[in-house]
């Protein structure tokens, strides 16, 4: 329509004080701010798996792993194949959870 006019957006400010818009963040800023949130969501979901995982070794007699049964001894004796592959995911979970706390935290430093 050729008579109609826009109106500028409201601005909410309290009286005697000017609205300034925030600055922009720089490209690097924002790329720094994505790889931390990709950091945190890789640490929590580390921290979780390890928690599972330590959770499912069997116990090696006394302590805390009795609650969940894992006193029950068994008469087979050794490692079991499924054990030495629990092992290897656990030790593997750690290394990426170490791996994200160092990397957060050079992160967190340099910023």
């Amino acid at each position: 329509m050729a008579g109609t006019r826009t109106l500028p957006a409201p601005v909410l400010a309290y009286p005697g004080v000017r609205a300034v818009a925030a600055p922009e963040p720089s490209p690097r800023e924002s790329r720094v701010v994505s790889v931390e949130i990709v950091f945190r969501i890789v640490l929590s979901l580390s921290s979780i798996l390890m928690i599972v995982l330590v959770l499912l070794h069997k116990g090696k007699g006394g302590g805390l792993s009795d609650l969940f049964g894992g006193g029950v001894s068994s008469s087979l004796g050794g490692s079991s194949v499924v054990e030495r592959n629990l092992d290897r995911l656990t030790i593997g979970m750690a290394i990426i959870w170490i791996a994200s706390i160092v990397g957060l935290g050079l992160l967190l430093k340099s910023s």
